[in-house]
Formats: structure tokens, C-alpha cells, sequence
């Protein structure tokens, strides 16, 4: 149920105008979607409830997240709901209908309220949408009684207040701390002031080292060059076939081709081998790995 191209309070207006559903109405609506798949009773249903799911959505706002958003998500959890709703349950559509629509809202809002995941577990939900209701509370509490609460003896009583572990609060009060910041701003205030994405340690491989690294690539290539010039013509093939190849060929394809048997061409391979360690002995270890 897009709204592209409609104001909330369009949106809202029409979702008001919806009929009222009984209890008898609604049931046989949420039968004739489950057990026949009707979606034309699937549309009035969900239709009739499209005002709890805004009503729910608007008290989302402070989150900052746009309301055509929220309602957005709001309507998907609803549709969740009137598919999953079963009426034999004996209870009221909009009973069950309230936890997906929260749900939904309450997954959006985290998924967008940093790009940093905010929280995944249970405890970490319970604590972003509750914490600072209770750390008000607590304070006002405090206050009443002639006391200031300190950061750690604060972070303690929420903790056994929503019920969830210390370290889960120590996290979520630096995610609510404040909000993300674009490594493109400048450390300072002045016209020049430095990025701070000019602080970050590079981590691509700097000159001297791709000097040395080519190099290095270079004295290795001359090595095997060197090597394979020391071998005969078939045994040459043999080794850029069997070990030069991005796709190396088998020891049976390679007889077949040169009229010898599979046996044959592991000897030449492992005598042209040895030719080549002979060559190469005292100079790579690397190089020597190559030929094992």
C-alpha cells in the first residue's frame, strides 16, 4: 500500500472515512481471507484497521523518521497481521493486529536510526525504546527524595529496571548519544580545517612497498624463466600445461596428445621438476614452492 504521491494527513483523512467493523463482520472477513483467499475481504479488512495503524505510526514521530515512513511501515505489519491472523484464536483482529504493526514500526526506526546497527536482541529493543522513559522517571524519583543519581548508579537501576544486562545499557547510552557524523566534515571550524576522513590510516599498499613487491615479482619471473630454459621442448610443455594454466590439465589428457601413457607423463613431469629445483637450489624458497 504505497503513498507516493499522498500527504499523511491525505492519507490519514481517507484511513478516518473507513467503515467500522463488528465482531461478526470481522470474523467472517478473516475466514473468507484464510480459508478462501479472498482478497477483496483481505482489502476491507485491512482498510477498516488502516486508522489503528496510523495512530500507531504518529507516536514514532519523535524518532525522526519521516510520517509517510512510518505509516508505510505501519500498513506492512498490518498486512503481516491479516495474513497470519487466525480466527479461531477467539480473539479481536485489532488485538492481534497491535504487536505486528508495533513491531514493524519499531524494526524501521531501528534499522534507520544510525548506520550503525543499533541492537538485534530483544534486551537491546526493550532498551532503545525505553530507556529514556525510565531514566526520566528514575530521576524524577530521585529528585523527589533529595538525591542526584550518578552515571553508573543510574545505568545500574535501568538495567534491573527493564531487566536486561549493564553492558546492554553502557551500549545503547552511546548509540542514543548522539547521531552519526560525516567523515567529510572538517575537525574544526576555520575554511581549511582537515576532513576527518583524511585522519583514517590508509590501509592500500604504499610506494616503497609496491617497489620492493615489484621488484621482488620480477627477480622471481627471471628465476623460472631461467629454470624452464634449462628443460627440453616436451618437458617444457608438460610443466607450462600441468602448472602454468589457469585450468591445468590432467596427466591423462596430456598423454593423449603426446602419444605417451598417464604414467609416462607424471615420470617426464617429476624429471623436469627436478631439473628445475637443481636450477633454482639456494635461491627462493617461494620459487621452490612452486614446483612442489
Amino acid at each position: 500500500m504505497a503513498l507516493d504521491g499522498f500527504s499523511d494527513q491525505t492519507f490519514s483523512r481517507k484511513a478516518m472515512k473507513a467503515e467500522m467493523l463488528d465482531a461478526e463482520t470481522e470474523l467472517a472477513l478473516a475466514y473468507a481471507w484464510r480459508d478462501h483467499r479472498d482478497e477483496r475481504a483481505l482489502h476491507r479488512l485491512i482498510t477498516a484497521y488502516m486508522r489503528l495503524a496510523i495512530s500507531m505510526a504518529s507516536k514514532f514521530r519523535r524518532y525522526g523518521a519521516p510520517m509517510n515512513d512510518l505509516i508505510q511501515e505501519a500498513s506492512l505489519g498490518l498486512m503481516k497481521a491479516a495474513d497470519k491472523f487466525d480466527p479461531d484464536r477467539g480473539v479481536r483482529f485489532s488485538t492481534y493486529a497491535v504487536w505486528w504493526i508495533k513491531a514493524s514500526i519499531q524494526d524501521y526506526v531501528m534499522r534507520n536510526w544510525s548506520m550503525v546497527r543499533t541492537g538485534s536482541t530483544s534486551s537491546q529493543k526493550s532498551l532503545f525504546f525505553n530507556m529514556r522513559r525510565v531514566q526520566s522517571r528514575l530521576e524524577r524519583e530521585a529528585a523527589a527524595e533529595g538525591r542526584t543519581l550518578e552515571g553508573h548508579e543510574m545505568r545500574r537501576l535501568i538495567s534491573e529496571e527493564v531487566g536486561v544486562p549493564l553492558h546492554d545499557v553502557e551500549m545503547m547510552e552511546g548509540r542514543l548519544s548522539g547521531s552519526d557524523f560525516s567523515l567529510n566534515a572538517t575537525q574544526s571550524s576555520e575554511d581549511e580545517g582537515r576532513e576527518w576522513i583524511e585522519a583514517l590510516e590508509d590501509d592500500s599498499e604504499q610506494a616503497a612497498e609496491r617497489v620492493e613487491n615489484s621488484h621482488d615479482t620480477e627477480t622471481l619471473r627471471q628465476w623460472l624463466l631461467t629454470a624452464l630454459n634449462g628443460l627440453n621442448d616436451r618437458e617444457r610443455f608438460i610443466v607450462k600445461e600441468r602448472k602454468l594454466r589457469d585450468d591445468p590439465r590432467t596427466l591423462e589428457s596430456l598423454g593423449t596428445e603426446l602419444g605417451l601413457s598417464k604414467e609416462r607423463v607424471r615420470q617426464l613431469e617429476a624429471a623436469a621438476f627436478g631439473k628445475m629445483r637443481k636450477s633454482l637450489e639456494g635461491q627462493s624458497q617461494e620459487v621452490a614452492g612452486f614446483l612442489a
